[in-house]
């Protein structure tokens, strides 16, 4: 009888298990009808979805290049599309755990994309967001589907991700049956413009906004990717053009001048800002070899691609690449041809041609382009006192080796805020704190201390804590007051696991730098300060 006993008491926990599943699978089906009656919204997917799923998504656009996601634990997903107007619409994830805190969630998307990020969703969910994510207002990553739609500019420019913030908070109450308590965004590039983009516009959206490399100054950033293009030149046969392994030169050569002003030669340029190179020691000589040296037109040609850029009234339209990503910069900005995302902005946003010829992009294109600004997409306003006033907090960071957006624009922007707002660095950092991640590429990876946890990247998640997750630092900040002063980052020698870790490091608030002290390692987190 006794071992009856024991087998029913060990069973009871498991039971209690499966009724909870068996409740909340119940409480997916029926939130459909509910959903189904929010206005402009048409239900495609309501979901149960066991833990240990392997999700796949066999109508996601093949440009997206997201396939499948591997998901922990039990999740409602549903899916819709949304009508933003009588032309235009989104397609609307969310993702629902069992396991819900209480937040809200949205995620962002990257370039001129209509890809819902799908790991991002994951990521969230798997530490208890109610998360959404939607496609940007078209499917794939070609912004073809811009030609004269203005609605779907519009979508992509901000309604896209407001949308779906109104709906899936809606949604989140429906299925648990109360509001949520806190309300959050985690985005990268485009996603980093998306979530300034919020705070600027929509305040009230979040209480707390994670932005990483954000592509904000939005037309200009495009701008100087065209322009980029046109003072390389698309003639690899001229003679001032510059070749990719000449640019690993280059590279190699900036690197060798400025890696050393923080302190530690170890490969990374801390802090881009202050390094400015001279390039006149790989001009050719008698005994040069002659494909990594530069001729005088191809030093010029360098010289000119080092440079700020300036339009056509004299000022600045965007600040130069920062320093130490030569050859990735060239590889993608420099090679002859026109970078896809400036090229299709052009073609399909601003002049409504698919034949435009990107050689003929001139100063009075660029001006026009910031000029008209479609929907508010430059996504520059310096004052974010609405959103200082609702209590929220924005944690900004960009990676020092970011091919894709200069992380020179960052600290341009954080200046602009700061003499808008008439602020103090330490006035700002009552809610809005801005990292620099040296040695992070665009968004993640790299040869520095990248991993910071802004993105599922493999490295346990219980090993996660506020001090090397920047999206559980935003969490503690916004519902505990307490303000991340630093974010730690980890580097690997391979994949980035746990077990990989090579480097680890302490990645300072600006205006601060990191500066190599000693007496450890350059690997050694304590061995840096910010000063």
């Amino acid at each position: 009888m006794w071992s009856n006993v024991r087998l029913i008491t060990g069973l009871l926990p498991l039971l209690g298990l499966v009724t909870a599943q068996s409740n909340f699978q119940k409480q997916c089906s029926d939130v459909r009808a509910a959903v189904a009656g929010i206005p402009n919204v048409t239900v495609n997917i309501v979901d149960f979805v066991p833990g240990g799923t392997n999700v796949t998504f066999p109508d996601n656009d093949v440009t997206c290049a997201a396939s499948q996601v591997v998901y922990g634990g039990d999740l409602c997903r549903i899916t819709m599309n949304i009508a933003t107007s009588a032309s235009s619409g989104i397609t609307l994830e969310a993702w629902l755990p069992v396991n819900w805190t209480g937040r809200f969630l949205s995620v962002g998307n990257g370039g001129l994309n209509g890809c819902i990020s799908y790991a991002d969703l994951a990521y969230a969910a798997s530490f208890g967001f109610a998360a959404v994510g939607a496609n940007n207002g078209h499917n794939g990553t070609s912004g073809k589907p811009f030609l004269n739609s203005p609605g779907v500019v519009e979508d992509f420019a901000y309604r896209s991700v407001h949308t779906g913030v109104v709906v899936g908070k809606q949604v989140t109450k429906l299925l648990y049956g109360r509001d949520h308590s806190y309300s959050y965004y985690l985005g990268c590039s485009t996603g980093g413009r998306q979530g300034f983009k919020s705070a600027q516009s929509f305040p009230n959206d979040f209480d707390g906004i994670v932005a990483g490399a954000p592509a904000f100054d939005f037309n200009n950033l495009n701008s100087w990717g065209g322009w980029q293009a046109v003072l390389a030149g698309f003639d690899n046969t001229s003679a001032s053009f510059v070749s990719l392994p000449q640019w690993v030169s280059v590279q190699a050569e900036v690197i060798r001048q400025c890696d050393g002003l923080d302190g530690a030669l170890d490969g990374i340029i801390e802090d881009p800002s202050m390094c400015f190179p001279k390039i006149s020691s790989l001009i050719c000589n008698a005994t040069s070899n002659t494909s990594t040296c530069l001729s005088g037109a191809q030093a010029t040609t360098v010289k000119n691609l080092f440079a700020d850029s300036y339009g056509e009234n004299g000022t600045l339209f965007y600040p130069r690449s920062q320093p130490g990503v030569e050859a990735q910069v060239s590889a993608i900005f420099r090679a002859g041809q026109m970078f896809v995302y400036p090229l299709e902005w052009y073609r399909y946003a601003i002049f409504n041609d698919p034949n435009w010829d990107p050689s003929t992009l001139t100063l009075e294109d660029i001006a026009y382009s910031e000029e008209i600004d479609l929907f508010g997409i430059s996504t520059f306003d310096a004052d974010l006192s609405s959103f200082n006033a609702t209590g929220g907090k924005i944690l900004h960071y960009h990676g020092q080796a970011d091919p894709i957006i200069s992380s020179l624009n960052s600290p341009r922007y954080y200046e602009k805020v700061a003499a808008n707002m008439s602020l103090s660095p330490s006035e700002l950092d009552e809610f809005y704190r801005f990292f620099r991640v040296s040695g992070m590429g665009h968004c993640g990876g790299g040869n520095g201390a990248w991993d910071i946890g802004n993105r599922y990247t493999g490295r346990p998640q219980a090993a996660s804590t506020p001090e090397d997750n920047v999206l559980l630092a935003m969490v503690e900040w916004v519902e505990e007051g307490k303000a991340p002063e630093s974010i730690t980052g980890y580097g690997y020698g391979k994949l980035p696991t746990a077990g990989n870790v090579t480097t680890t490091r302490k990645h300072c608030k600006y205006p601060g730098r990191n500066v190599y002290v000693g007496p450890g390692p350059n690997t050694d987190p304590s061995a840096w300060k910010c000063i």
